[in-house]
């Protein structure tokens, strides 16, 4: 492959980024009118028995998904002889299924999703989003194939968090239905962003064309789909597995503490996920060439870009962690440490995502069982070290710390082994790290610690602010170079070629 098209793969990647990235910023103003409404409207013990639920729904709807996130980009750009959306509705029906199968269980079994045995018939409802997710999950893959991330910006930055953050405020003022307003407003969430993205999988694709399902090839698909979808659920369940084991020795109200810190944290956790829809076609047509080299260029690439806007976002939310805990309520506050340890968990973590988007194509299976080992060790992790703080004394707070803990040194030991294999396999080295980023976190940790001295609102208003600009003012006059800047060019300066179905 020539060094243009390589550049165009970059272009391409950035161009996507940028995108999601925009979306980054719009779910951050969507998300924290909700997270206020939920702190301070409902209560610490109300967002406990939410977040519990939550972990098991969405979990279970990532599994039922069947992949689809990432192997729909392999079927279509194996699958040319069949029509495209036919390609897609194989797997809108497969998901279907599994979900409704997972939801009906749960309505009768809805002991996983309440640990702690209280919930009202209403908050039982929230089973009807495993469908609802699982479908939208694929329909935006199938969108993010054709190179169209602004859908997924629309529908999971805008539509889902506005509308869960107005529909938590009008569900606590209707009788009846405020003790459970917020699985209410979940759901009506998930099939808001469901309808966005269909919309637009409808117009890009079509109606399906003698479309026949048949039972074998469903099968064939379900077998080969298992490995990527466990391997999908289990990622995402390194961010919630803590959350469950929480719920098994905590009171809600420690599970409530630490949700809300790992809501804060997940924010800069989504701009690894702005790269994954648009990084996937990209790398399956360089495994198409065997372009190796090509693909390892890209993953460091994406992995820096990730490394450097995750970290300075951290930073902003870490070193005045107090502060912004404490805007939820007070009894918010103590879930500091968790929030710096989570945040921090998200920048390590980067590695072994960009190292996954490839191994799922390469080492399905091994990169399944790296990714077994890690959720058991976190698992293992977090239940000796809230042991660990029960032993000693600890109250609710060293709990949800000790989690936070656990997470980050489990999804250490995930980037350090994938990156590992995935260099073995395409024998070309991993490493997105820069020193350029050491010099732009100690300025930036100083600045910080400085605004910490002042009262709380003027270390928010100024504080945040003078952290943001350091930080990447030295990342972009110490760490960026050429390729690094395609993030920042004008659209018609870095517009990748178009897919040869759209052409």
């Amino acid at each position: 492959m020539s060094a243009d098209t390589n550049d165009e793969d970059l272009s391409a990647i950035a161009k996507g980024g940028k995108q999601n990235v925009l979306g980054f910023l719009l779910r951050l103003l969507a998300r924290i009118p909700f997270l206020f409404i939920a702190g301070r409207l409902y209560g610490v013990d109300a967002v406990g028995r939410f977040a519990s639920a939550l972990v098991v729904v969405e979990l279970v709807a990532l599994v039922c998904a069947m992949g689809e996130k990432r192997g729909l980009a392999q079927r279509l750009t194996e699958g040319e002889e069949h029509l495209p959306a036919n390609l897609v509705y194989d797997g809108m029906l497969l998901a279907l299924i599994f979900s409704c199968l997972a939801a009906a269980f749960f309505w009768f079994v809805p002991a996983p999703l309440f640990p702690s045995g209280e919930y009202t018939e209403l908050d039982k409802l929230i089973v009807l989003a495993i469908p609802g997710y699982a479908l939208t999950e694929i329909v935006l893959a199938a969108q993010a194939y054709k190179y169209d991330i602004a859908t997924t910006v629309r529908a999971r930055a805008v539509v889902e968090p506005w509308t869960i953050s107005i529909m938590a405020g009008a569900f606590y003022f209707v009788p009846g239905v405020s003790e459970s307003g917020l699985a209410m407003a979940y759901l009506v969430s998930i099939y808001a962003g469901l309808a966005v993205g269909y919309w637009a999988f409808a117009r890009s694709y079509g109606a399906p064309t003698g479309w026949r399902p048949h039972p074998v090839y469903m099968s064939k698909m379900t077998a080969r789909a298992l490995p990527l979808a466990t391997a999908d659920a289990i990622e995402w369940g390194t961010r919630r597995v803590d959350i469950f084991i929480l719920g098994l020795f905590a009171a809600p109200a420690a599970v409530g503490v630490y949700y809300m810190a790992q809501q804060l944290a997940s924010l800069p956790q989504k701009l690894k996920t702005s790269f994954e829809p648009i990084l996937g076609p990209v790398i399956t047509k360089n495994l198409k060439t065997k372009n190796f080299g090509a693909i390892a260029k890209q993953v460091c690439q994406v992995g820096f870009w990730i490394i450097a806007a995750q970290a300075g976002i951290a930073l902003a939310l870490g070193v005045p962690g107090e502060a912004i805990m404490g805007l939820f309520g007070p009894e918010y506050v103590g879930g500091t440490g968790a929030l710096a340890f989570l945040l921090t968990a998200e920048v390590i973590a980067a590695t072994a995502v960009v190292s996954e988007a490839v191994l799922v194509y390469v080492a399905r299976v091994r990169n399944l069982w790296i990714s077994i080992a890690t959720i058991v060790l976190q698992g293992v992790l977090t239940w000796l070290l809230i042991r660990t703080a029960v032993a000693y004394g600890y109250g609710e707070p060293f709990k949800a710390a000790a989690a936070a803990l656990a997470l980050l040194l489990s999804l250490g030991f995930a980037s350090l082994v994938k990156a590992f294999l995935l260099s073995r396999i395409i024998q070309q080295p991993i490493n997105p790290f820069r020193w350029a980023l050491v010099y732009a976190i100690a300025p930036a940790v100083l600045v910080g610690y400085l605004f910490t001295l002042l009262p709380e609102w003027a270390e928010l208003a100024f504080g945040v602010p003078a952290i943001l600009a350091t930080y990447f003012l030295v990342i972009w006059k110490r760490g960026f170079g050429e390729e690094d800047r395609l993030l920042f060019r004008k659209e018609k300066d870095a517009e990748p070629a178009p897919r040869s179905d759209q052409a």
